[in-house]
């Protein structure tokens, strides 16, 4: 599959494009905010996410990105921690004046993980706004195909590493058990539950929901 930091780099891909209109939302949610420097905790992102929007040496930001490894960052406003979504006990409550996540929260296993990182979210930030796809969306975005989020399992492993019907691509056994191990797409109402006091945006494409963010600001 194509990691995300791949799809960062590609500026005219169709997920890319979802992405900006999504963070010119979130830019003017920002203008509420008070005008002096703030402190971002995005979990699970990327340096280059933020450079392909102009945040790097960006005075008023000073960005942590927290991944299961550190990666090298290049700017001076931009940081790199290890750490795990579901446990933040190295930042203390209120640490970040906003959290951010984007497509994230359904890569944690199981419904136990995502309550887990949706209480972290909430403590560590004042403020917070945390994206995931809806699971109902017809296209698995993931997998690209339709409706696979439905499928048994026996099926989807077996499209996954008998065909290339998945993103042109066919996998090994190891790697499609691994992701169809790590993969739980959220519903609007579990989403609801585990962010019960934020507002809900609502990503749409041809007048379906394609994905939901959870934010405070």
């Amino acid at each position: 599959m194509l990691t995300k930091q791949t799809s960062y780099d590609n500026a005219e891909s169709f997920a890319n494009r979802l992405r900006n209109a999504r963070f010119r939302f979130f830019e003017e949610r920002l203008n509420g905010l008070p005008n002096r420097r703030l402190t971002v905790l995005d979990i699970g992102g990327f340096e280059q996410f933020w450079v392909a929007r102009g945040y790097h040496g960006h005075e008023r930001f000073e960005i942590t990105v927290l991944n299961l490894g550190v990666e090298p960052t290049h700017y001076p406003n931009i940081r790199s921690v290890k750490g795990d979504a579901c446990d933040l006990s190295d930042f203390t409550d209120r640490q970040f004046d906003i959290v951010f996540s984007n497509s994230v929260i359904e890569h944690l296993h199981t419904y136990e993980g995502q309550q887990a990182m949706a209480r972290e979210v909430q403590r560590v930030g004042h403020y917070h706004f945390v994206q995931t796809p809806n699971r109902f969306f017809v296209i698995e975005p993931h997998y690209l195909l339709p409706w696979f989020q439905f499928m048994p399992k026996a099926v989807q492993l077996s499209v996954l590493t008998k065909t290339s019907l998945s993103r042109l691509k066919r996998m090994s056994r190891e790697d499609a058990l691994a992701v169809l191990d790590e993969v739980r797409l959220l519903s609007e109402g579990e989403f609801r539950t585990l962010f019960p006091k934020s507002n809900i945006y609502y990503e749409k494409f041809l007048g379906m929901t394609k994905s939901f963010t959870a934010h405070n600001l």
